[in-house]
């Protein structure tokens, strides 16, 4: 059991740095299948193709992440809204029009690095919001 214990805490510590903002997690990314057009994500917030937002398996609600497609260097910043499966072998799912932003939607998946920049409520500059 503090075997268990020490794990889970190591792992709990280890996330939350990663969610302080600046660190880095590479992995492979997807899309969110149309299905899934107007269903509540785990937030409560309607998931919609059209908006800049992912699914994680651990990141907090509202976090904001930068999205790098490694196989063309295109960039996006997206808001953590929905949580991915423990099992799952993604890193992050993205709406349609981030995967678009991103140039991978033919392939179905890529190689990513995702960056932490911080809370929604720690405004980050985007071109949405510049104007």
């Amino acid at each position: 059991m503090k075997v268990l214990f020490s794990i889970v805490l190591i792992l709990s510590l280890a996330n939350l740095a990663f969610a302080q903002g600046g660190d880095v997690q590479m992995g492979t990314a997807s899309y969110y299948a149309n299905k899934f057009e107007g269903r509540k994500t785990s937030s409560g917030q309607v998931f919609r193709q059209d908006s800049l937002t992912c699914a994680h398996k651990t990141l907090p609600f509202g976090t904001r992440i930068e999205v790098r497609n490694l196989s063309n260097d295109s960039l996006v910043v997206v808001t953590v809204n929905d949580r991915l499966p423990k099992s799952s072998s993604r890193v992050v799912d993205l709406t349609m029009r981030a995967a678009r932003q991103l140039n991978f939607v033919k392939k179905g998946l890529t190689k990513v690095e995702i960056r932490v920049l911080g809370n929604k409520e720690e405004e980050v500059p985007t071109e949405e919001n510049q104007h």
